[in-house]
């Protein structure tokens, strides 16, 4: 369809300019607009089509960028980018050089903050709003989140403190009744019952907290959004608005699948349809080779639980979910409950398996230390996402988990080279072990299609000698291996390659046959090289008085932005031209 409105419009300003009737063209202009770019281009679809209507009002209505608005994650700021000045360059989305996919500070006044994790929208627009007060300034601020996202610790932690402030805070509930998976536990209950209005009055647990309750009403109607919008304009103090909004709206597809159209990947524009495609001969996604393994071990050992915080699909934590439903637990977002709930279980002699995208594991780091590893505590934590993941960006890159990890006494740390290591390192860690032990590996496919081997126990601390050479050695820890491998084999390269597998604890005995024979060591891992596998051999070398010389190659000391992951792997130097070239060099 045409997009005669919608190509007026390069600010909010110019949106204002039209009569309210004309928002409604505006809103199917949009909508068109997002499934046009995002078939093809690829992106989180549904919880942008899901606030079309209430981005429109939200702009319409207040003041932007000088009134403040926060989007909670930014999987639903597609329409908010088109709206402020990024429409001609929104098929950049997500690419190498493009927009970021999430909102960016650095990339618009219109980005108050910037996002890709949950649950930070109210504290961050409440620390906005307390500053307009102490500068004595005029504006407005707005916190819109979903209802996954307000069940999390930290957003609870806001709303707590926000109604005590006297902010003038505006938050905006998105109530769609799912994140990236359907949401879960006892407030999406409890907000089920406030949209049929069985809940009023004091009862309300918004106004419990000091909040002027408002809703619900219907997110996708427009005059009513726009109506309530400029009543809440005028109020002061700490606010909510509850709004309720369809996932996938204005797609039928969308609107009946939203799990798998969150992120569809490319579909038809027209039909909706994703295309087919014929994955039996591929290998398999690491995710899947988790979400099989621990169904066949679950299926041994009774004592085996599972945990995810809101992520069962993503993870394949889905597949034991439909297997041992009263054994495997999504528990919303909340990595940080999520891990010491693990740790309790594990006090009672269950062996929980809790998968969490390295990531995320950033926001249960104490727990980590405190809960698990403090008391020696045998949880399984599987990382999911390690790496560089392409084109959700900095966000979400899993780059600092062996650092972070590895500073941390009393864990194991191990990184599988392939699925079949994957499943053995599962296999071992259920055996019985008297450490918390995290196993990484990355985003996508893996190297082999023959991965159901019978099971094997792995030596903790175990490396594999891959390749002997002379002169040069190459230590890699996990996938990135198969990368050294097939350069050794298609150059053929006279060089040693070592598999470590584990890093901590590290294979002292391999790494001392290594420096002595060889007078360049090489190290290479998909993670930041400040902290990781790299520093943790270059310091062992150092205390055992290696003469030779040592170079780290991993991701920089920066944050690595959006694009491609092959292209990423380049740009950090962690790609096979780079060794290639390294190694002629020595």
């Amino acid at each position: 369809m045409s997009q005669d409105l919608l190509s007026q419009i390069d600010s909010p300003v110019d949106l204002r300019r039209f009569r309210e009737s004309e928002l409604l063209t505006v809103a199917q202009e949009l909508r068109e607009f997002i499934i046009d770019a995002v078939a093809s281009k690829e992106g989180h679809l549904g919880a942008s089509l899901g606030v079309v209507e209430l981005t429109i009002a939200l702009h319409y209505v207040f003041n932007t960028p000088q009134d403040l608005l926060v989007w909670d994650v930014g999987h639903q700021a597609y329409g908010h980018k088109i709206l402020t000045g990024r429409r001609d360059v929104f098929h950049t989305n997500r690419e190498l050089g493009g927009i970021s996919g999430f909102p960016k500070r650095s990339e618009s006044e219109y980005d108050t903050f910037g996002v890709g994790h949950s649950s930070t929208a109210i504290s961050a627009a409440l620390g906005m709003a307390m500053a307009t007060q102490l500068k004595k300034e005029s504006r407005k601020h707005i916190a819109v989140v979903g209802d996954a996202s307000i069940a999390s610790g930290m957003a609870f932690e806001a709303l707590n403190h926000a109604g005590v402030s006297g902010a003038d805070l505006l938050v905006i509930l998105n109530d769609n009744a799912i994140g990236i998976d359907p949401a879960v536990g006892a407030l999406k209950d409890y907000l089920t019952k406030t949209k049929s209005g069985k809940e009023t009055g004091r009862d309300n647990i918004f106004e419990s907290l000091n909040f002027n309750y408002s809703g619900p009403i219907d997110g996708h109607d427009l005059p009513a959004l726009i109506e309530e919008l400029n009543k809440q304009k005028h109020l002061k103090g700490p606010r909510l608005l509850h709004v309720r909004t369809t996932k996938g709206k204005g797609l039928k597809q969308a609107e009946l699948d939203q799990v798998r159209y969150h992120a569809p990947g490319r579909f038809d524009k027209v039909t909706g349809d994703i295309p087919e495609k014929d994955d039996s001969k591929l290998p398999p996604k690491f995710q899947d080779v988790f979400g099989e393994t621990i169904v066949e071990l679950a299926e041994l050992n009774d004592k085996i639980v599972g945990i995810t915080p809101a992520m069962p699909t993503g993870s394949s934590m889905k597949i034991m979910m439909d297997a041992f439903p009263d054994r495997a637990f999504d528990v919303g977002i909340a990595e940080q409950h999520a891990v010491t709930l693990a740790a309790g279980m594990a006090t009672r002699g269950l062996i929980p398996f809790c998968n969490i995208y390295s990531t995320f594991l950033q926001r249960a780091y104490d727990q980590v230390i405190h809960d698990v590893a403090l008391q020696k505590l045998p949880v399984i934590f599987c990382l999911d996402r390690a790496g560089l993941v392409g084109q959700d960006g900095a966000t979400h890159h899993g780059a600092f988990d062996l650092a972070f990890l590895n500073c941390i006494p009393d864990i194991i740390i191990a990184a599988p080279m392939d699925a079949i290591e994957l499943r053995n390192m599962m296999y071992t860690a259920q055996l019985g072990l008297n450490l918390p032990i995290a196993i990484r590996y990355p985003r996508g496919r893996g190297s082999i299609t023959d991965w159901k081997k019978p099971f094997t126990k792995m030596e903790i601390g175990q490396s594999r000698l891959l390749n002997q050479g002379k002169r040069i050695a190459v230590i890699s820890v996990g996938t990135i291996g198969v990368m050294v491998e097939d350069l050794i084999k298609s150059e053929n390269i006279d060089i040693t390659h070592v598999d470590l597998r584990f890093i901590k604890p590290l294979d002292k005995h391999q790494l001392e046959r290594v420096f002595e024979n060889h007078g360049h060591v090489i190290t290479v891992e998909d993670g930041t090289v400040v902290g990781g596998m790299g520093s943790a051999v270059s310091d062992y070398a150092f205390a055992k008085a290696y003469k030779g010389t040592i170079h780290k190659l991993g991701l920089p000391d920066s944050f690595i932005e959006q694009g491609p992951t092959s292209d990423l792997q380049q740009i950090a130097g962690i790609d096979r031209g780079t060794l290639l070239r390294l190694i002629k060099s020595l």
